[in-house]
């Protein structure tokens, strides 16, 4: 591309970290082999891959063999909820969801608990919700959006009161409780006996790893069915020839961002605060999202009413400032993403809605450049 980019989109995708690659380096060339072959080529490979399940497993507190290595998040999505609601049953999720859940779970009976205002889960609204058929309920760790913190140890005490009341009125339908972290996972403490959950989405091309690489943690009491029938890999539940380089970078890129997580948090909040602040300042009716308090250090989500956050967007790409007009996976749908209404914008503060998401490729003295150049483009817009 020749010309400098600066990148400020880092929850649509992150490169890979070159410690990573370095990594994963042996597993496309040297020990290449099929991890089911008994010969020493496949003993290798093999216990590459488990010492990447234990990697993963250690680091959210689990066990290595309740992790299955999947084609990335969308399919660790796909193996939670169809796994479990293909045996019937209910699944309520909040407002704030990736839309690969929303996908999914449309072709599940379903409810979506309410949101408030700053993307907090309306507690009260979620129990209301959940009723006797209801096997799943799905709240994501920080949602891509707003980068909202969800209080998911607070949902667990209240799906653990709902467990308690079912079991003293003898009915025996299970509840799970499923958290997407995909977002959340480079930031935040992943124990899973922490945050209370049953299963959980991890995404490699979320952390600085591989892209189309991720796991679904599943505790040992849930039972699903498979979604990829094959040779048996992955516990039965996902076919295929394990992807070993793929899982090697995995666990390699979640270890590092854990181990430098509390370093890169105060850094990045560091360079929110003075991009929310400079941009405050060039761009006086702006309106930033999200909670104050509980939101994602590099996340910042926001609107001015009446924008046409598109051109913003294109304007910003020639002059090799990359934004984002909401989820990459919907930025293209022409449609609002759901997760805008839930917190109350409206139709017009939805279009003018920009999200700009930090992470490593982003530095405290390429603020005022970005910052300006946004404004720039913002005012540009509205003198159309």
């Amino acid at each position: 591309m020749g010309e400098r980019v600066y990148y400020l989109d880092h929850a649509a995708a992150t490169p890979c970290d070159p410690r990573v690659i370095e990594a994963m380096r042996p597993y496309f060339s040297d020990v290449f082999y099929n991890p089911s072959a008994s010969y020493a080529g496949g003993r290798a490979a093999r216990e590459a891959l488990e010492s990447a399940r234990s990697i993963v497993a250690g680091i959210i507190g689990a066990k290595p063999y309740d992790i299955v290595f999947t084609a990335g998040a969308t399919e660790s999505i796909n193996l939670a909820f169809r796994g479990v609601l293909s045996g019937g049953g209910k699944a309520v999720i909040s407002a704030v969801e990736h839309v690969a859940v929303r996908r999914v779970v449309e072709n599940y009976p379903h409810s979506v608990a309410k949101v408030d205002t700053r993307g907090l889960i309306d507690q009260d609204d979620l129990r209301e919700q959940i009723d006797d058929e209801t096997v799943l309920v799905s709240v994501v760790l920080a949602d891509n959006e707003f980068g909202t913190v969800q209080p998911l140890s607070a949902v667990a005490r209240l799906l653990k009161d709902i467990r308690e009341d079912r079991r003293t009125r003898g009915v025996v339908t299970p509840l799970y409780f499923y958290t997407d972290a995909s977002q959340g996972q480079s930031l935040l403490d992943l124990g899973v006996s922490r945050l209370g959950v049953d299963m959980m989405t991890l995404n490699s091309g979320k952390c600085y790893g591989p892209k189309q690489v991720g796991a679904l943690w599943l505790k040992p009491s849930v039972r699903v069915q498979p979604l990829v029938e094959g040779g048996g890999q992955e516990r039965g539940l996902r076919g295929g020839t394990e992807n070993v380089a793929g899982a090697v970078g995995f666990a390699e890129a979640l270890r590092l961002v854990q181990a430098e997580r509390h370093d890169e948090a105060k850094r990045l909040g560091a360079i929110k605060k003075q991009l929310v602040d400079t941009l405050s300042a060039l761009v006086p009716d702006i309106v930033f999202d999200g909670h104050p308090k509980r939101s994602l250090p590099g996340h910042i989500h926001m609107h001015v009413d009446g924008l046409d956050a598109e051109r913003v967007v294109f304007h910003l790409d020639t002059e090799g400032v990359y934004i984002a007009t909401g989820a990459a996976c919907s930025a293209n749908k022409a449609t609002r993403l759901p997760s805008l209404e839930a917190v109350g914008l409206t139709e017009s503060q939805a279009d003018g809605s920009l999200r700009i998401t930090l992470g490593h490729l982003n530095a405290a003295e390429d603020v005022p450049y970005t910052a300006e150049r946004i404004a720039h483009a913002i005012q540009t817009e509205r003198a159309l």
